[in-house]
């Protein structure tokens, strides 16, 4: 008796059917790409999920959020189709992942340690990181928020800045490093700004992020602290934790609490972040 085994897909065939099928379900979540209709609501793109941040959490955080407001949002995966031609299609551009991909992956007990006991290390491959953005997509977002459109950048997307002039222009600042998951708290810096208004200091556990920001410090909205003293490799225990500027005829923003879903909930920051939406898209 014989037997016949079908031929074997490559691997990387096989991870790129695999990411477009990941893309494609992600899209249809928040509707589908489209073109804008000038009579419908303002439409947001969302580029979300990293190696350290899983696109699920991210996509029920977000359309969470988007529900309360009443507006569409769509998700994508797919860091390489960023271009001026593609966020022609909306209002909002969100980023919620970090800089980098791994193109020869990743092995390692990143969530799980006990996986060391189970590998052995001295077989893992190295794991060399890559920036994946590109300076014609740096150009493309800034280009797009010079325009008048909306620009919400989340969390981690401040290491995005490490890679690209242009991507940095715009966002305002750049990564510098954080500790592991502690409380710490966020207040107002400033309680008349339309995001921030009527928004109580809240303390939340998660990475506490440190940034720089480039432009005027008068955009600063919010700063986090923590509490116990702790320092970040000399760095203090107080951090940037938001701004909001214009550029162009645009607006940005960025919010530095987010590698949890509880943290996204948390609800004082819940509100800051549809205030954000609001006014980003100058409806607030």
């Amino acid at each position: 008796m014989s037997c016949r085994f079908p031929q074997l897909a490559s691997r990387r065939g096989f991870l790129g059917r695999s990411g477009a099928a990941v893309a494609a379900s992600l899209l249809a979540a928040g509707g589908g790409i489209s073109k804008a209709r000038a009579d419908g609501p303002p439409r947001t793109l969302a580029l979300i999920g990293d190696r350290y941040h899983n696109a699920d959490f991210i996509r029920v955080a977000l359309t969470r959020l988007f529900k309360t407001l009443n507006l569409p949002v769509e998700f994508t995966i797919n860091y390489q189709d960023i271009s001026a031609q593609l966020l022609r299609r909306y209002q909002l551009f969100i980023c919620f992942r970090d800089g980098m991909i791994w193109p020869d992956g990743y092995l390692g007990p990143d969530a799980y340690p006990y996986t060391g006991e189970l590998e052995n290390p001295e077989d893992w491959p190295e794991a060399k990181p890559e920036g994946w953005i590109k300076e014609e997509q740096g150009n493309a977002i800034r280009d797009f928020v010079q325009a008048g459109n909306g620009f919400y950048a989340y969390h981690n997307c401040s290491h995005i800045s490490l890679y690209s002039k242009a991507y940095r222009d715009v966002m305002g600042g750049a990564y510098i490093g954080h500790p592991p998951l502690r409380p710490f708290k966020v207040s107002v810096a400033n309680r008349e700004h339309p995001i921030t208004r009527g928004i109580s200091d809240f303390v939340v556990t998660d990475e506490q992020h440190y940034v720089t920001y480039d432009k005027d410090p008068a955009n600063v909205i919010l700063w986090s602290e923590n509490l116990d003293g702790l320092n970040y490799e000399n760095h203090g225990v107080r951090a940037v934790a938001g701004w909001a500027h214009d550029f162009g005829k645009g607006r940005v923003v960025f919010t530095a609490v987010g590698h949890t879903l509880h943290a996204m909930w948390q609800p004082e920051y819940f509100k800051i972040q549809q205030n954000a939406v609001r006014w980003l898209l100058k409806r607030l």
